[in-house]
């Protein structure tokens, strides 16, 4: 229990940690970014890691955002294979009105089964309306059942201006979103890693099952791959009312910054603004590595266990953002019991870091056990206090 938990700056339970990053007044400007003049309407610049705003510009308008839609479809697809719902490697049937569906498509044919990940790949790079009907299908049992799932999706990311009403982003003024609320599904998406598996593609093919049909060349509309320095995603969206728009993604180190510019007056203009988004983003702020995940922060006894201690690991990375060009002082501390008791389950949860600045949360991560512990028998416990004994 949490209220078992103690805080002892004393002892190795706790640890504070300053970590300094000096720089001269005059040296910092060489760097320093100027705040960017975006030409798109609507546009927003965060943190993926905390998810702090460094940039906007009307980014709670709402606004069609075109196939960028897609990007809560593949967020969906990937909850529902992480809960085990469905696997990668499924066959889905297209149906009829996967095949109807009009605009960008890779050609499925009504009947044609392809997998899972196929149609997933084939929304990420060719930003196919089909393929995005088949898997919304496939895991919502129906468009309808499906888009449901999306808008509760939505509502529990706290995307509190957007509504979906398909999952491929066609024109229908009932399917809206801001810069902020993309942004935040964005951040979702990336935690992901096979996403960028897809998104960083340029060109690949479809090889139809009904095989009467020549393969389907998959091409990337992310214009900016291989063009910018660490940018590996994320997707692109046009129609003329929603105008061109992108929600973009960069890492350079351990800080990735996502961008969205929405309704952008041409192609050119998306991919102009987000880089001016991403320079100011790299060109003033950094990230400060905390823990590392899997590294050990701790060893904690085990009561009545088949081992007598365990590691405490992070259970992910902790990244803080941190601004160049100043001072940086960060207070950590461990919040775990002085001992555990057995059973215990790799995985498990028993504490938290957390990182502060000036009493102020700057982030945290959960500390797991690093390996299950069985709790031990009593034969167990008789031999070990007669060798104890012996060894006395």
């Amino acid at each position: 229990m949490m209220s078992s938990y103690i805080y002892r700056n004393t002892k190795a339970i706790s640890c504070f940690l300053i970590l300094i990053i000096f720089s001269l007044a005059s040296s910092s400007t060489s760097y320093a970014q100027a705040i960017p003049d975006i030409k798109s309407p609507s546009a927003v610049l965060i943190d993926a890691q905390s998810g702090t705003v460094l940039y906007e510009k009307n980014a709670h308008e709402k606004m069609e955002p075109a196939s960028i839609t897609k990007i809560m479809t593949l967020l969906v697809a990937f909850d529902a294979i992480a809960s085990g719902k469905v696997n990668l490697d499924d066959k889905v049937p297209v149906s009829e009105r996967a095949w109807k569906t009009g605009g960008s498509q890779v050609f499925l044919g009504p009947g044609e089964e392809q997998t899972l990940e196929t149609l997933m790949k084939c929304i990420t790079i060719a930003s196919a309306n089909d393929a995005s009907v088949a898997v919304a299908e496939y895991i919502g049992g129906s468009v309808e059942g499906f888009v449901k799932m999306m808008n509760e999706k939505a509502k529990s990311l706290g995307m509190n201006n957007t509504h979906f009403s398909n999952p491929h982003g066609l024109p229908d003024p009932e399917n809206y979103s801001t810069a902020y609320d993309i942004a935040l599904m964005s951040r979702e998406l990336v935690k992901y890693p096979k996403i960028f598996e897809w998104s960083t593609v340029w060109v690949d093919y479809l090889e139809h099952t009904d095989k009467k049909r020549e393969p389907t060349m998959l091409a990337n509309t992310n214009k900016l791959l291989g063009k910018y320095e660490g940018l590996d995603g994320l997707k692109t969206g046009y129609h003329a009312k929603a105008g061109y728009c992108f929600a973009g993604t960069a890492k350079r180190g351990n800080l990735r910054l996502i961008s969205v510019v929405l309704n952008s007056p041409t192609s050119n203009d998306r991919f102009e603004d987000t880089k001016k988004l991403l320079d100011y983003g790299f060109g003033n702020f950094d990230s400060m590595r905390i823990a590392k995940k899997d590294e050990v922060l701790a060893r904690l006894p085990v009561e009545k266990g088949m081992r007598d201690q365990v590691d405490i690991i992070a259970s992910y990375d902790l990244d803080i953002l941190i601004e160049k060009g100043k001072d940086v002082a960060i207070d950590t501390k461990l919040e775990i019991p002085d001992k555990l008791k057995a059973p215990l389950s790799a995985g498990q949860k028993v504490g938290r870091l957390i990182a502060e600045q000036n009493g102020k949360v700057l982030g945290e991560v959960d500390l797991i056990v690093s390996e299950g512990i069985e709790k031990a028998g009593l034969f167990y416990i008789f031999r070990k206090l007669i060798v104890n004994l012996f060894n006395y």
